[in-house]
Protein backbone atom coordinates (compact mmCIF):
# COMPACT_ATOMS: atom_id res chain seq x y z
CA UNK A 1 0.00 0.00 0.00
CA UNK A 2 3.06 2.37 0.42
CA UNK A 3 4.14 1.86 -2.70
CA UNK A 4 1.00 2.30 -4.15
CA UNK A 5 0.52 5.85 -2.22
CA UNK A 6 4.06 6.95 -2.86
CA UNK A 7 3.14 6.11 -6.60
CA UNK A 8 0.49 8.09 -6.59
CA UNK A 9 2.10 11.04 -5.43
CA UNK A 10 1.14 13.51 -2.93
CA UNK A 11 -2.91 14.69 -3.46
CA UNK A 12 -2.09 12.25 -6.24
CA UNK A 13 -0.27 14.82 -8.07
CA UNK A 14 1.99 12.04 -9.95
CA UNK A 15 -0.91 11.09 -11.43
CA UNK A 16 -2.40 14.05 -12.35
CA UNK A 17 0.96 14.38 -14.62
CA UNK A 18 0.22 11.13 -16.12
CA UNK A 19 -3.39 12.04 -17.24
CA UNK A 20 -2.70 15.53 -18.28
CA UNK A 21 0.07 14.96 -20.80
CA UNK A 22 -1.74 11.41 -21.68
CA UNK A 23 -5.20 12.70 -21.96
CA UNK A 24 -6.47 9.86 -20.05
CA UNK A 25 -8.38 9.41 -16.68
CA UNK A 26 -7.01 7.72 -13.92
CA UNK A 27 -9.50 6.18 -10.93
CA UNK A 28 -8.33 4.29 -7.93
CA UNK A 29 -9.65 1.85 -6.19
CA UNK A 30 -7.37 0.93 -3.21
CA UNK A 31 -4.43 -0.22 -4.68
CA UNK A 32 -5.78 -0.75 -7.76
CA UNK A 33 -6.21 1.78 -10.67
CA UNK A 34 -8.49 1.74 -13.83
CA UNK A 35 -7.55 3.72 -16.87
CA UNK A 36 -9.93 5.40 -19.44
CA UNK A 37 -9.57 6.79 -22.69
CA UNK A 38 -7.67 6.37 -26.32
CA UNK A 39 -6.58 2.86 -26.09
CA UNK A 40 -2.81 3.59 -27.07
CA UNK A 41 -2.90 6.27 -24.36
CA UNK A 42 -4.08 3.91 -21.40
CA UNK A 43 -1.64 1.05 -22.91
CA UNK A 44 1.26 3.65 -22.24
CA UNK A 45 0.10 4.66 -18.76
CA UNK A 46 0.30 0.93 -17.75
CA UNK A 47 3.91 0.19 -19.17
CA UNK A 48 4.54 3.63 -17.10
CA UNK A 49 2.94 2.93 -13.92
CA UNK A 50 4.27 -0.41 -14.09
CA UNK A 51 8.14 0.86 -14.55
CA UNK A 52 7.79 3.53 -11.84
CA UNK A 53 6.10 1.07 -9.64
CA UNK A 54 9.20 -1.07 -9.85
CA UNK A 55 11.07 1.58 -9.65
CA UNK A 56 9.79 2.11 -6.36
CA UNK A 57 10.02 -1.49 -5.22
CA UNK A 58 13.80 -0.83 -5.66
CA UNK A 59 14.32 1.79 -3.18
CA UNK A 60 14.03 4.60 -5.63
CA UNK A 61 12.22 7.63 -4.88
CA UNK A 62 10.05 9.12 -7.23
CA UNK A 63 8.62 12.66 -8.01
CA UNK A 64 6.55 14.78 -10.79
CA UNK A 65 9.65 15.07 -12.80
CA UNK A 66 10.13 11.55 -12.94
CA UNK A 67 6.44 10.64 -13.98
CA UNK A 68 6.90 13.42 -16.84
CA UNK A 69 10.18 12.24 -17.93
CA UNK A 70 8.49 8.41 -18.33
CA UNK A 71 5.76 9.88 -20.14
CA UNK A 72 8.60 11.23 -22.17
CA UNK A 73 9.83 8.37 -23.05
CA UNK A 74 7.26 6.26 -23.35
CA UNK A 75 5.61 8.64 -26.14
CA UNK A 76 8.91 9.29 -28.19
CA UNK A 77 8.57 9.62 -31.65
CA UNK A 78 10.47 6.95 -32.70
CA UNK A 79 7.96 4.92 -30.42
CA UNK A 80 4.84 4.99 -32.93
CA UNK A 81 7.51 3.86 -35.69
CA UNK A 82 9.42 0.48 -34.47
CA UNK A 83 6.82 -0.02 -31.62
CA UNK A 84 9.39 -0.14 -29.07
CA UNK A 85 9.84 1.94 -25.81
CA UNK A 86 12.70 3.30 -25.63
CA UNK A 87 14.35 2.41 -21.57
CA UNK A 88 15.45 5.75 -19.49
CA UNK A 89 19.49 5.00 -18.62
CA UNK A 90 20.27 5.48 -15.34
CA UNK A 91 23.67 6.60 -13.57
CA UNK A 92 24.05 5.34 -9.63
CA UNK A 93 26.00 7.71 -7.80
CA UNK A 94 26.93 7.47 -4.26
CA UNK A 95 24.21 9.45 -2.72
CA UNK A 96 21.06 8.69 -5.32
CA UNK A 97 20.04 7.02 -8.85
CA UNK A 98 19.61 9.47 -11.10
CA UNK A 99 17.15 8.48 -14.07
CA UNK A 100 17.45 10.13 -17.64
CA UNK A 101 14.13 12.45 -18.11
CA UNK A 102 14.13 12.56 -21.48
CA UNK A 103 15.13 10.56 -24.70
CA UNK A 104 17.52 12.56 -25.34
CA UNK A 105 18.92 12.56 -21.79
CA UNK A 106 18.88 8.46 -22.45
CA UNK A 107 21.01 9.04 -25.70
CA UNK A 108 23.33 11.26 -24.40
CA UNK A 109 24.40 8.72 -21.43
CA UNK A 110 24.78 5.71 -23.83
CA UNK A 111 26.87 8.50 -26.23
CA UNK A 112 28.55 9.24 -22.44
CA UNK A 113 29.59 5.09 -22.40
CA UNK A 114 30.79 4.96 -26.18
CA UNK A 115 32.84 7.60 -27.04
CA UNK A 116 35.76 9.36 -25.48
CA UNK A 117 34.55 13.28 -26.23
CA UNK A 118 31.03 14.43 -25.95
CA UNK A 119 29.74 17.62 -27.24
CA UNK A 120 26.40 19.05 -25.74
CA UNK A 121 24.83 21.19 -27.01
CA UNK A 122 21.29 23.08 -25.77
CA UNK A 123 18.97 25.23 -24.06
CA UNK A 124 19.34 25.41 -20.18
CA UNK A 125 17.37 23.44 -17.91
CA UNK A 126 18.03 20.26 -20.27
CA UNK A 127 20.43 18.73 -17.66
CA UNK A 128 23.27 18.90 -20.31
CA UNK A 129 26.61 19.99 -17.19
CA UNK A 130 24.29 17.81 -14.12
CA UNK A 131 24.04 14.48 -15.92
CA UNK A 132 27.66 15.17 -16.93
CA UNK A 133 29.04 15.77 -13.77
CA UNK A 134 26.56 12.98 -12.34
CA UNK A 135 28.29 10.35 -15.00
CA UNK A 136 31.80 11.46 -14.25
CA UNK A 137 31.18 10.85 -9.98
CA UNK A 138 29.64 7.44 -10.88
CA UNK A 139 32.99 6.18 -13.12
CA UNK A 140 35.35 7.95 -10.39
CA UNK A 141 33.00 5.85 -7.79
CA UNK A 142 33.31 2.81 -9.97
CA UNK A 143 37.35 3.30 -10.32
CA UNK A 144 36.90 3.68 -14.21
CA UNK A 145 39.25 7.16 -13.47
CA UNK A 146 41.65 8.46 -10.87
CA UNK A 147 40.26 11.65 -10.71
CA UNK A 148 37.75 14.42 -11.89
CA UNK A 149 38.50 17.72 -13.68
CA UNK A 150 36.09 20.47 -14.31
CA UNK A 151 36.52 23.35 -15.58
CA UNK A 152 34.91 26.90 -17.34
CA UNK A 153 35.84 29.84 -19.23
CA UNK A 154 35.78 32.66 -16.51
CA UNK A 155 33.31 35.08 -18.44
CA UNK A 156 31.12 37.04 -16.97
CA UNK A 157 27.43 36.97 -18.08
CA UNK A 158 27.22 41.22 -18.19
CA UNK A 159 28.89 41.72 -14.48
CA UNK A 160 32.08 42.28 -13.66
CA UNK A 161 33.57 40.54 -10.69
CA UNK A 162 37.25 41.39 -10.87
CA UNK A 163 36.94 43.78 -7.88
CA UNK A 164 35.60 40.57 -5.47
CA UNK A 165 38.32 40.59 -2.38
CA UNK A 166 40.03 37.33 -2.35
CA UNK A 167 43.15 35.27 -3.84
CA UNK A 168 42.29 33.59 -7.43
CA UNK A 169 40.39 30.43 -5.40
CA UNK A 170 37.92 32.52 -4.18
CA UNK A 171 37.68 34.43 -7.27
CA UNK A 172 37.12 32.24 -9.51
CA UNK A 173 34.55 29.94 -7.36
CA UNK A 174 31.51 32.06 -8.30
CA UNK A 175 32.03 30.75 -12.10
CA UNK A 176 32.26 27.19 -10.77
CA UNK A 177 29.36 27.21 -8.25
CA UNK A 178 27.20 25.07 -10.30
CA UNK A 179 29.71 22.66 -10.71
CA UNK A 180 30.05 22.08 -7.16
CA UNK A 181 26.25 22.01 -6.62
CA UNK A 182 26.31 19.09 -8.58
CA UNK A 183 28.93 17.60 -6.94
CA UNK A 184 27.57 17.89 -3.77
CA UNK A 185 24.10 16.62 -5.13
CA UNK A 186 25.68 13.15 -6.63
CA UNK A 187 29.17 12.42 -3.90
CA UNK A 188 27.79 14.23 -1.11
CA UNK A 189 29.59 16.90 1.11
CA UNK A 190 31.95 15.09 2.74
CA UNK A 191 33.52 13.09 -0.41
CA UNK A 192 33.55 15.91 -2.30
CA UNK A 193 35.53 18.11 0.34
CA UNK A 194 37.64 15.36 0.32
CA UNK A 195 38.19 14.77 -3.02
CA UNK A 196 39.07 18.58 -3.04
CA UNK A 197 41.77 18.57 -0.22
CA UNK A 198 43.56 15.54 -1.87
CA UNK A 199 43.31 16.50 -5.80
CA UNK A 200 41.08 13.43 -7.11
CA UNK A 201 38.86 16.39 -7.73
CA UNK A 202 39.84 19.37 -9.11
CA UNK A 203 37.74 22.19 -10.00
CA UNK A 204 39.82 25.21 -12.07
CA UNK A 205 39.31 27.88 -14.80
CA UNK A 206 39.96 27.15 -18.53
CA UNK A 207 42.96 29.13 -17.85
CA UNK A 208 44.38 26.50 -15.75
CA UNK A 209 44.31 23.89 -18.34
CA UNK A 210 47.07 24.81 -20.95
CA UNK A 211 50.30 22.92 -20.69
CA UNK A 212 48.91 20.16 -19.03
CA UNK A 213 47.95 16.29 -20.48
CA UNK A 214 45.43 15.18 -18.42
CA UNK A 215 45.57 11.47 -18.29
CA UNK A 216 42.93 8.73 -16.63
CA UNK A 217 40.58 11.76 -15.89
CA UNK A 218 36.94 12.75 -16.04
CA UNK A 219 37.41 16.07 -18.14
CA UNK A 220 33.90 18.52 -17.70
CA UNK A 221 34.34 21.85 -19.84
CA UNK A 222 31.15 23.57 -18.74
CA UNK A 223 29.86 27.06 -20.72
CA UNK A 224 32.09 26.35 -23.39
CA UNK A 225 29.89 28.71 -25.86
CA UNK A 226 32.14 31.20 -24.33
CA UNK A 227 35.74 29.92 -25.26
CA UNK A 228 37.29 31.41 -28.41
CA UNK A 229 38.19 28.92 -31.42
CA UNK A 230 41.77 29.04 -29.73
CA UNK A 231 41.27 28.16 -26.18
CA UNK A 232 38.66 24.76 -27.16
CA UNK A 233 41.63 23.64 -29.48
CA UNK A 234 43.77 24.25 -26.90
CA UNK A 235 41.40 22.25 -24.35
CA UNK A 236 40.54 19.44 -26.51
CA UNK A 237 44.02 18.79 -26.85
CA UNK A 238 44.68 18.18 -23.06
CA UNK A 239 42.99 14.88 -24.04
CA UNK A 240 45.32 12.29 -22.41
CA UNK A 241 45.32 8.62 -22.48
CA UNK A 242 42.73 6.30 -20.60
CA UNK A 243 40.34 10.04 -19.88
CA UNK A 244 36.90 11.06 -21.43
CA UNK A 245 36.22 14.73 -22.32
CA UNK A 246 32.91 15.93 -22.27
CA UNK A 247 32.22 19.65 -23.20
CA UNK A 248 28.96 21.14 -22.58
CA UNK A 249 27.43 24.71 -23.97
CA UNK A 250 24.20 26.86 -24.50
CA UNK A 251 24.22 28.54 -27.77
CA UNK A 252 21.71 31.33 -26.97
CA UNK A 253 23.61 32.53 -24.45
CA UNK A 254 27.13 33.02 -25.39
CA UNK A 255 28.73 35.75 -23.05
CA UNK A 256 32.06 36.90 -25.44
CA UNK A 257 32.68 40.56 -26.10
CA UNK A 258 31.11 42.05 -28.92
CA UNK A 259 33.00 40.41 -32.21
CA UNK A 260 34.58 37.87 -30.88
CA UNK A 261 33.09 34.35 -32.15
CA UNK A 262 32.45 31.38 -30.55
CA UNK A 263 34.88 28.43 -31.20
CA UNK A 264 31.90 25.88 -29.34
CA UNK A 265 30.08 25.02 -32.96
CA UNK A 266 33.04 25.44 -35.18
CA UNK A 267 35.01 22.59 -33.33
CA UNK A 268 31.48 20.62 -33.57
CA UNK A 269 31.83 21.19 -37.32
CA UNK A 270 35.47 20.82 -37.71
CA UNK A 271 35.17 17.46 -35.51
CA UNK A 272 31.91 16.00 -37.20
CA UNK A 273 32.49 12.02 -38.07
CA UNK A 274 35.40 11.19 -36.49
CA UNK A 275 35.26 7.85 -34.32
CA UNK A 276 35.28 8.25 -30.72
CA UNK A 277 33.65 11.97 -30.46
CA UNK A 278 29.76 11.66 -30.51
CA UNK A 279 27.59 15.34 -30.25
CA UNK A 280 24.06 15.14 -28.49
CA UNK A 281 21.95 18.37 -29.46
CA UNK A 282 19.23 19.30 -26.74
CA UNK A 283 16.35 21.09 -28.45
CA UNK A 284 13.77 23.34 -25.94
CA UNK A 285 11.14 20.11 -25.48
CA UNK A 286 14.37 18.61 -23.56
CA UNK A 287 13.84 21.73 -20.72
CA UNK A 288 13.26 19.37 -17.40
CA UNK A 289 13.95 21.95 -14.63
CA UNK A 290 10.36 22.65 -14.80
CA UNK A 291 7.57 23.21 -17.58
CA UNK A 292 7.65 27.41 -16.84
CA UNK A 293 11.80 27.11 -17.94
CA UNK A 294 11.10 25.66 -21.31
CA UNK A 295 7.92 28.23 -21.55
CA UNK A 296 10.70 30.81 -21.03
CA UNK A 297 13.29 29.59 -23.15
CA UNK A 298 10.68 29.17 -26.53
CA UNK A 299 9.51 32.52 -25.82
CA UNK A 300 12.83 34.00 -25.99
CA UNK A 301 13.71 31.95 -29.08
CA UNK A 302 10.83 33.25 -30.65
CA UNK A 303 11.45 36.89 -30.12
CA UNK A 304 14.58 36.32 -31.57
CA UNK A 305 13.34 34.81 -35.07
CA UNK A 306 10.74 37.65 -35.16
CA UNK A 307 13.65 40.18 -34.56
CA UNK A 308 15.87 38.59 -37.32
CA UNK A 309 13.39 36.88 -39.86
CA UNK A 310 16.25 35.34 -41.47
CA UNK A 311 18.00 33.54 -39.17
CA UNK A 312 18.93 30.13 -38.87
CA UNK A 313 17.59 28.40 -35.39
CA UNK A 314 19.71 29.31 -32.53
CA UNK A 315 19.66 25.56 -31.30
CA UNK A 316 20.93 22.99 -33.45
CA UNK A 317 20.68 20.45 -35.43
CA UNK A 318 17.67 18.24 -37.04
CA UNK A 319 16.45 15.41 -34.39
CA UNK A 320 18.03 13.09 -37.07
CA UNK A 321 21.61 14.37 -35.80
CA UNK A 322 20.08 14.45 -32.37
CA UNK A 323 21.72 11.88 -31.32
CA UNK A 324 25.48 11.78 -32.15
CA UNK A 325 27.97 11.73 -34.99
CA UNK A 326 29.68 8.79 -33.85
CA UNK A 327 28.24 5.11 -35.09
CA UNK A 328 26.27 2.93 -32.21
CA UNK A 329 26.47 5.73 -30.04
CA UNK A 330 22.90 7.15 -28.59
CA UNK A 331 20.60 4.97 -29.80
CA UNK A 332 17.67 4.20 -27.55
Amino acid sequence: MALVRDLLGHFDANLAVLEERLGIEAVVNGTAIALRGPVEACAAAKVILEHLYNRLAAGETIGVGDVAGAVRHATAADVAESGVRPKAQQIKTRKRVITARTPAQSAYLECLQNNDLVFATGPAGTGKTYLAVAFAAAALESGLCDRLILSRPAVEAGERLGFLPGDMREKVDPYLRPLYDALYDTLGSERVERGLETGMIEIAPLAFMRGRTLSNAMVILDEAQNCTAVQLKMFLTRLGEGSKMIVTGDPTQVDLPKGQDSGLFQAIEILRGIDEIGHIAFANADVVRRELVGRIVAAYDAASQSERPDAKPLVEPSPAERTTDAPGAGED
